[in-house]
């Protein structure tokens, strides 16, 4: 399913806003100690996007680069005003670092299509999760490709 025009999202001072063309590709939470740190909660919710289906407007978000907890490099996007994280490029089992980006799914204006087909990183997970944990789809650091990911999204029906 594809997702429509009104799929749109952006940082909490409006500076940064984007509009989706197509549905992710996949959809899930990471426990990682980056995200809870980046998002300041227990997990950060990702969303792979394809660059060509998404459209940013108003200003251009910033970028810093750093490693995610894989080792591997990510260029990290935020508002320069805000300091809202929007997404990330790079650090984990993406092949495509060009072609996709890492939105964060809490961006979007409506939140209520935002359901996680997997965990990532869970060896990080808070204790207090476990009973969630238990009933999902779990990688204690990550999938060995972007494949598994992919097809959990694609057989739950895209989420959207």
């Amino acid at each position: 399913m594809s997702a429509s025009p009104e799929r749109q999202g952006g940082c909490q001072c409006g500076a940064v806003r984007y509009r989706l063309f197509r549905a992710p590709v996949a959809l899930y939470a990471c426990h990682c100690l980056h995200c809870q740190k980046q998002s300041s909660s227990a997990f950060g919710l990702s969303m792979w996007v394809e660059r060509d289906g998404v459209q940013f407007t108003g200003a251009e978000p910033r970028i810093y680069r750093t490693s995610g907890e894989s080792g591997r490099e990510k260029h990290c996007a935020f508002c320069g005003e805000c300091g809202t994280r929007l997404y990330h490029a790079g650090g984990g089992v993406r092949a495509h670092v060009n072609t996709m980006l890492s939105m964060k799914a809490g961006t979007l204006d409506d939140t209520s299509v935002v359901v996680p087909t997997s965990h990532l990183w869970t060896k990080r997970a808070q204790p207090w999760l476990v009973p969630v944990l238990n009933s999902a789809v779990c990688y204690e650091t990550e999938p060995d490709s972007e494949d598994s990911l992919r097809r959990q999204w694609r057989d739950a029906g895209g989420g959207w």
